[in-house]
Order: C-alpha cells, then structure tokens, then sequence
C-alpha cells in the first residue's frame, strides 16, 4: 500500500504524541526533535522519497548534505540521535519492517568549549541593576538566582512563589521531563529574592500570579524576556561577548569545579541525567587554567 505526504505528516505527530505522553520529554525537547525531523521531511520531499521505503544511504545523504551546509558538529549529532529515535518507534509500531537508521553513526564530536564568566565579569554583571528601582531590584534578583542556582532560563522562568524555601535555604526545581530536583540557595540570591518578595513583586502581582518573576504587566517573564535582561546588563558591565541565560549556568558549573567541588555533586546541582554531560565543565577548567599559565609562566 502506498502511504502518502499526508499519513507520513501523521506519523510524525503520533510520534510527537508519544515523546510528549510515554517518554516524558519537557515541551523544548518534543520541538527539538520535531524540529530536526522536519528537516527531513523536506529532504523527502526534496527528493520525492518515501519515508516509508527510506534506505541507509539515503540517510547518509541526508546527513552528508547537513554536513556540507555547515551544520555544527554537536547539533550533527542531535539530528542523528533524532533519526535513530524515530526509526526504532516506526519498528517498534510496525510501521516500517527494517531500521535503516541501526547503524548510522554519530560524527565525531570535538565539543566546542561552553563560554564562561570569570568571577570578576559575575560581580560586574550583578551589580548593574539599580537597587533604587523596583525593576533592578527583581532584575538583580533574577540574575542572582541564575547564577547563584545555575537554572536553566526555562527553570527559572516556570518557578512558583511556593518553589522558593528562603529560610531552609533551597529551591524546587522542574528540569527536562518535568523532573524536580532541590538546589541550594546562597545567601546572596536568598537576600535578593527576599527584597524583591518583600518590596517589588507586590506591586507587580495584579492578579494573584503563583509565579515568582513578573513583569510589570503582571505576567510570567519568557525565556526572550529574561535573555533581553541579560543583554541589558552586559552591555552596561562592558561585557565584549553577546550574553544568553545559559552563560550564567555554565560559569555557575565551572567556579564550583575550580573552587574544588566534586564532579557529581555538580551533576546533581545542574540536574544531568548523564555525568558526561558534566564533565565538559572540567575541560574547562583545565582550558582556563591553561590560559593563564601561557599568559603569565616566562617558560610558557
């Protein structure tokens, strides 16, 4: 039987459906992968293939052709681990007989060192938001919460008033796939959090919001929102690199690494299912460390 343009778009949204309810993935994850695959789906159309008479070959010619666009190495990968998750879902619903996607193999992954912030270029950035106004009061609040609790902007901008335990010191937090993990508050962003809950969010909540960070319109921040605050500040502190939320989290992993916490304490803290995610944090260390010692040893 011959299955049309139609019933392959179908399929991609049952298999949506199923990473939504059956695997749990978080909203941005399901898009990811919905993303992805809808490159494909071009490249089918392209090509007047069928999805459900796909070959290996075409598999390695769709991906030689992202290769050659100048698709980065890391989001090569992802594209490849979208395929074999798709392909073993339409084998395991009998919708296709064979996986063609089995053995296709991730490019090699030179992993592009995440950006940091010194703790100096940290301190800078904090100290912009003017505490004489309410909206530099929750800005500085917000920043200090990112860095200080190493959140996701995602995490940060879904947390509810009753995520936050000031006094025992922690928060509640909701990571990919809706899973919760406790952080630890430092005493900086607890202080922070405090004045704004205390002289600022009142007279932002109009509505009776459980949300922690609103606006001025009395609404939950976005993650463009939040990313806006951020570029705000950078550029005042003179920060020469574009700034993005996921900065803070980075510098977040790597000042406790050098401050000598352990691998996995830091896995927890930042919510990695997998310690490889976060042993990219100690090359990191290693790289700055490097840096320094060319910069200042005479023997360098």
């Amino acid at each position: 039987m011959k299955l049309n343009r139609q019933q392959e778009e179908h399929v991609l949204k049952v298999y949506s459906d199923y990473l939504t309810v059956e695997k749990g993935l978080s909203s941005n994850s399901v898009s990811s992968y919905v993303f992805d695959l809808q490159k494909f789906y071009q490249y089918l159309a392209d090509e007047n293939k069928s999805l459900f008479k796909i070959k290996e070959e075409d598999l390695v010619n769709f991906m030689q052709r992202q290769a050659l666009s100048g698709l980065a190495p890391r989001s090569l990968a992802r594209l490849v681990s979208s395929l074999k998750s798709f392909f073993k879902f339409l084998l395991v619903e009998n919708v296709i007989r064979k996986n063609p996607a089995e053995n296709l193999s991730s490019p090699s992954l030179w992993l592009t060192l995440p950006k940091v912030l010194t703790e100096e270029e940290v301190e800078m950035l904090l100290e912009q938001p003017e505490l004489t106004k309410p909206q530099g009061i929750r800005d500085r609040a917000i920043l200090e919460v990112l860095y200080g609790c190493g959140l996701r902007v995602s995490e940060l901008v879904s947390l509810r008033l009753e995520d936050v335990r000031l006094n025992q010191g922690f928060l509640v937090c909701r990571g990919k796939g809706s899973k919760e993990r406790i952080v630890p508050m430092g005493r900086k962003a607890v202080q922070a959090v405090k004045n704004y809950l205390q002289n600022v969010r009142p007279i932002f909540d109009k509505e009776g919001s459980p949300v922690l960070f609103l606006t001025r319109r009395s609404k939950a921040f976005t993650r463009q929102g939040v990313w806006k605050i951020l570029r705000t500040y950078g550029q005042k502190a003179g920060l020469s690199e574009k700034l993005h939320p996921h900065i803070l989290r980075h510098s977040f992993a790597t000042h406790l690494l050098e401050h000598g916490a352990d691998l996995r304490s830091v896995q927890m803290l930042l919510g990695h299912s997998q310690i490889t995610t976060t042993q990219i944090y100690t090359h990191v260390s290693r790289e700055r460390l490097k840096q320094v010692y060319d910069k200042f040893h005479p023997r360098a």
